[in-house]
């Protein structure tokens, strides 16, 4: 039997084109966090995140790989869960979207009865604009 113990959503950008945020070169920034309430349990938790994030290439156009990292904490530095790279279409001109689903499996409940994610975005050129949407969605559940 299945047991959901939380679900949360972080969402920053609810709109295409709603927010410019440069993303600086070398620094992941931060794009989402979610806390989810595991008191109680004493079986091993199963999270599952799903989330969007939409990127603008820079205005002299050459190849941006975009990565999106998820963490098991707040700190880049914290476990890593999941971790992609996107190279972003040098042909389409408008933001385009970064979509990506995670799992992290079989997790020790914490002894402070929350886990706690966060999503990272980074990109290897100087330019890469952060337009909108952003969305970071997790369930964690039991079972």
């Amino acid at each position: 039997m299945v047991t959901v113990l939380d679900a949360r959503t972080s969402q920053n950008a609810s709109t295409s084109n709603s927010i410019s945020i440069p993303v600086l070169l070398g620094t992941p920034q931060v794009f989402g966090q979610i806390g989810l309430i595991t008191a109680g349990t004493t079986t091993p938790i199963r999270v599952q995140m799903s989330g969007i994030i939409s990127l603008q290439l820079p205005l002299l156009p050459a190849l941006t790989t975009v990565s999106v990292t998820i963490v098991r904490g707040t700190q880049i530095s914290d476990p890593v869960v999941f971790s992609a790279s996107s190279n972003l279409d040098l042909e389409l001109l408008g933001p385009q979207a970064f979509n990506f689903v995670a799992a992290d499996i079989n997790v020790s409940p914490p002894a402070s009865g929350q886990l706690t994610y966060t999503a990272f975005v980074s990109s290897n050129l100087l330019g890469t604009v952060r337009v909108g949407p952003e969305s970071f969605y997790g369930i964690a559940f039991t079972g």
